[in-house]
């Protein structure tokens, strides 16, 4: 689960392997592992022959958010800004910096040891007004 509460799969492939070639065997095992799962966000370049692929073999829906027509420079997509916020924290373990790991699964391990520290310690800390008190005079 991310710090949202929704399952997080990982995988990780090789540099030459495009995304939405290896997005069929994630699609299948997120399946598998997480039947209750019936509607996943993609950029455009999961767009296509997935999206019926999706539809036809999985039963899920695949949704395809684009960047609004006629818009340059930065854009906050929606549900997109989750995914990239979660990478960046992720990236915030000085080991995820840089790939030092020659097998995936090595990698793949990293990462996910990355989001149970980040859970973990979201769920131990403190909230922001446990055991504070208004001082006298302010």
């Amino acid at each position: 689960m991310d710090t949202l509460g929704l399952p997080v799969m990982i995988t990780v492939t090789p540099a030459g392997i495009q995304d939405r070639d290896a997005a069929r065997d994630v699609f299948w095992r997120l399946r598998l592992t997480q039947p209750q799962i019936t509607q996943i966000w993609a950029d455009r370049d999961y767009a296509g022959e997935l999206v019926d692929w999706a539809r036809d073999r999985l039963w899920l829906t695949l949704r395809i958010v684009s960047r609004p027509k006629g818009t340059k420079g930065f854009v906050v997509l929606p549900r997109r800004w989750k995914v990239e916020r979660t990478i960046g924290w992720c990236m915030n373990a000085r080991r995820n910096a840089r790939d030092y790991e020659r097998l995936p699964q090595h990698s793949e391990a990293h990462l996910n040891w990355a989001l149970i520290t980040m859970m973990t310690r979201r769920l131990t800390r403190k909230s922001p007004r446990t055991g504070w008190t208004k001082k006298p005079g302010n």
